[in-house]
């Protein structure tokens, strides 16, 4: 709510008051308003309705010793030009054009205009780029909405696996994290090891996730995956084909095509890990496993996503609300 909203509810709100107490006098005292001010509003009110109860935006003031519109303007676009220049170049760069002006200046026009860092000025103009030209590059992939919607016709249908560096930790060495979440349910499971994990560890961390599901009643089909080594190897691959399972894979250098682990991997980090080791310390894989487990209870069980697909549920109500309808 903006502060023009928050002003014009004020004001909606001693007009209704008066007419509920049946007293002007006692609804300006309640609302700490002059009975002046009031007749004013209501004026207002009954000539223009109560939308012209909401303060009119004010135009910025032009001050005599603003800079030009015409070297913002030039600013702006030698900005998107040469997006990889610091404030000094560019005011060197006005000035080579004839416009005197500071690089504090700059900088405070830039920060006005979004484009004080280097990166925004970099999105800018791969944003320019694809819209007058269709070159796409990275910069320009990252403004792009992130993710992809996937979707599952139940649970197991479509498992997205990922690894996750968790870090090197004093007295247990390098940790990773292997998630598995499901497309359809959200449900996630994570497993942690020591050292960057290879084909075999996943092979028996995917073992884990087919035994969990079955537990459920429901069989895993396809799994989603990136294209590490870890995911391509033969122990893994052989593991997949074992247990008839279908391998999906993202296009390289595309973690957004798995947007649905790398979401959970985004609220592990803030909502698991970093508040834990500012509690504790860690001096085994199993003290890390066991508070991941615990977080994991509260993450399918309690804890509501408000997702656009998840609308406030849990995995777990969303587990048990297709097992009632494939009961039915």
């Amino acid at each position: 709510m903006t502060p023009a909203e928050i002003i014009a509810h004020r004001r909606r709100r001693l007009l209704e008051l008066a007419v509920e107490l049946g007293n002007i006098s006692e609804a300006c005292r309640q609302m700490g308003v002059s009975r002046t001010r009031y007749y004013q509003w209501r004026k207002l009110a009954d000539a223009y309705g109560l939308e012209a109860l909401t303060p009119k935006a004010r135009r910025r003031p032009q001050l005599p010793n603003a800079t030009p519109t015409h070297v913002v303007e030039r600013l702006l676009s030698v900005a998107i030009t040469q997006p990889t220049l610091g404030a000094r170049r560019y005011a060197d760069v006005l000035g080579e054009a004839g416009f005197a002006i500071s690089k504090t200046t700059v900088a405070k026009i830039l920060a006005e205009h979004d484009l004080s860092r280097r990166s925004e000025r970099l999105a800018r103009a791969a944003a320019v780029a694809a819209a007058t030209s269709g070159v796409v590059t990275d910069a320009a992939r990252e403004a792009e909405p992130f993710g992809f919607c996937h979707v599952a016709p139940g649970p197991g249908e479509l498992v997205a696996l990922d690894s996750f560096y968790i870090g090197n930790l004093k007295g247990v060495g390098k940790a990773y994290q292997l998630t598995a979440v499901d497309t359809y349910t959200r449900w996630a499971v994570i497993a942690i090891v020591a050292g960057p994990p290879t084909a075999e560890v996943t092979a028996g961390f995917l073992a884990q996730v087919v035994r969990l599901w079955r537990r459920h009643g429901y069989p895993v089909t396809a799994v989603l995956s990136d294209n590490g080594p870890e995911y391509v190897g033969r122990a893994f691959t052989t593991a997949l084909a074992a247990k008839g399972i279908r391998h999906v894979r993202i296009p390289p250098r595309s973690p957004n095509h798995n947007a649905v682990v790398e979401r959970f991997h985004g609220t592990v980090l803030q909502e698991c890990w970093r508040p834990a080791f500012h509690r504790r310390r860690f001096g085994s894989l199993r003290q890390l496993q066991a508070e991941a487990d615990a977080w994991l209870i509260t993450y399918n069980h309690r804890r509501r996503n408000h997702s656009a697909y998840m609308r406030g549920r849990t995995p777990h109500q969303i587990l048990d609300s297709h097992r009632r309808h494939r009961a039915a």
